[in-house]
């Protein structure tokens, strides 16, 4: 019976030691998805303050200028008019780590133009 227990001993330390490294690659992983999901949703509200700065009348300067304050830090922010609408993306490179490849995500949003802009 001795020896049954003996031969546990030390078993919840390399249990312990075999799962750490498993939950914090699922702590890293759910850590970036939280990252580039903010990173999309910050993307798409630039987006829709620029279309609206451009479908008010504003300058495109100044339109993008309110996009790239709500957007990621070194968006790119592209504007548009194409008829009677404005048309605005955001991309945004975004590095979620030291070895792993950028994610580029991106937000866009087209309003009608105001009468009269």
């Amino acid at each position: 019976m001795r020896s049954a227990r003996v031969s546990d001993r030390g078993s919840v330390t390399v249990e312990a030691a075999l799962t750490l490294p498993s939950l914090l690659l699922v702590l890293a992983v759910s850590f970036g998805a939280v990252q580039a999901a903010s990173a999309q949703l910050a993307c798409a509200d630039a987006a829709r303050v620029g279309a609206r700065a451009l479908a008010r009348g504003e300058h495109d300067d100044r339109a993008r200028t309110l996009a790239l304050t709500a957007a990621p830090r070194d968006a790119d922010v592209h504007l548009s008019e194409d008829g009677d609408t404005a048309r605005v993306t955001v991309r945004a490179e975004l590095r979620l780590g030291p070895i792993a490849s950028p994610l580029v995500v991106d937000g866009s949003a087209a309003v009608l133009l105001e009468p009269g802009s």
